[in-house]
């Protein structure tokens, strides 16, 4: 056996890119707790909480809300695997990365994909989608409502009630705008929503927290199938064609986390203690005052950018409060900037993918890093530089500017 091996202990860094973030320290506090027996009345009584806080967190009343073990990605395959019925027609509307993720899984569960793109950077109308759902006549919705690829964020206010008048189940991915950016779950018509912890949350990648309709529920439980070894003469199977998964079956998750307590899988206890802390913690200060805050910084970073003299990505009216999109400079490497950001600051920022790969960095401010001191330092990091790799900008502009934007609104 190899002894050489050191204990973990990663080096210093503050996370300023799109995810994942730096966990609040109370939610570090809140995994390290002792773990107990799935079954225990602490243990259960906790996982009602979880779904009780959660319920704030989505804004409804939805009963079916949970959390899937996995990571955010583990939640949108919970639901659509759980959702989509091979052969069913699903519209995906594309604005980037993540659009083209959820076709990817939707082709997956054999559904008939149709989608609709726009150019990254940019966002769907309501007439658009009403438009294409005219045309598709699909069974579900499926949307982004925050892209960090494009740092776009899709209005979704108006969809549901679209959605109702041509009878379509509407489901959004929002892992990286919940807790960052106004989403109203019932007010909205959203049937389906997952999320992840590891951006505005203020926790680890890992538990994806997720909220479901009732007609969404009675979609997944006309597939009810419940396995051999725990079947009871009392479990009806459904009458539609079964879920094809095991793992992500949400029907028998929803047993276990429901009354009967259904074994399923052993919850991930301490990932749970991490999601009612992050959920605990948005409660305590508030949703509207957290997504404030979001908002706030995520200004001052703009302005700062912007008084560095350097280009915004995309539509800046449809921007996500938690990230945004800078141009890369045509006069530098954006790979070496990240390069000396991270060894010489202890800073990380993003760039992106596909077609915007090596000509966007992506700068976030969310969860715990949503903070004034947190975009001070990186503005100063990255105007240092650039000012080393040549790219002369007014020195202290980017701080000024954000300085006098905080001014005005603190």
């Amino acid at each position: 056996m190899n002894t050489t091996f050191l204990p973990v202990n990663p080096p210093q860094r503050l996370l300023m890119g799109p995810g994942p973030i730096n966990a609040d320290p109370r939610v570090l506090r809140a995994m390290s707790s002792q773990l107990i027996g799935q079954y225990d009345p602490a243990m259960t009584g906790y996982m009602n909480e979880v779904m009780a806080l959660y319920r704030g967190v989505f804004r409804t009343a939805n009963a079916a809300t949970l959390l899937v073990d996995g990571t955010s990605r583990a939640g949108i395959e919970a639901i659509l695997v759980s959702a989509i019925r091979p052969g069913d027609k699903v519209l995906v509307p594309v604005f980037g990365r993540f659009g083209h993720l959820l076709c990817e899984i939707a082709r997956r569960c054999r559904a008939e994909v149709h989608s609709i793109e726009v150019p990254w950077g940019e966002v769907f109308t309501a007439q658009q989608i009403e438009d294409a759902v005219k045309r598709v006549k699909p069974r579900l919705l499926l949307t982004v409502q925050g892209d960090t690829s494009t740092t776009m964020l899709q209005p979704l206010a108006e969809l549901g009630e679209i959605c109702r008048r041509h009878e379509v189940l509407f489901y959004t991915d929002a892992t990286a705008s919940l807790g960052g950016n106004p989403l109203e779950t019932d007010a909205w018509g959203l049937d389906a929503v997952s999320a992840g912890l590891q951006k505005c949350l203020g926790g680890p990648s890992g538990t994806a927290p997720i909220t479901l309709s009732e007609p969404m529920v009675e979609a997944i439980r006309r597939r009810a199938h419940v396995e051999a070894g725990i079947r009871t003469a009392a479990h009806r199977d459904g009458d539609d064609e079964m879920i094809y998964s095991n793992y992500f079956d949400l029907g028998m998750i929803l047993d276990y986390w429901g009354p009967e307590r259904l074994n399923h899988h052993t919850e991930a206890t301490s990932a749970l203690f991490a999601a009612r802390e992050c959920a605990r913690v948005i409660g305590e200060e508030g949703l509207e005052a957290g997504i404030a805050r979001h908002k706030l910084h995520g200004e001052a970073l703009l302005k700062g950018i912007q008084g560095m003299g350097l280009e915004t990505f995309g539509n800046l009216e449809y921007k996500m409060n938690n990230v945004l999109g800078v141009l890369i400079p045509d006069a530098v490497n954006g790979d070496q900037v990240r390069k000396l950001m991270l060894e010489d600051f202890g800073i990380e920022i993003g760039t992106s993918f596909g077609p915007l790969a090596g000509k966007v960095w992506r700068i976030g401010t969310m969860g715990y890093n949503a903070r004034k001191d947190c975009v001070m330092q990186t503005l100063c990091a990255l105007e240092a530089v650039l000012n080393r790799l040549g790219l002369r900008t007014t020195q202290g502009a980017a701080m000024q500017a954000a300085w006098d934007h905080y001014g005005e609104r603190c």
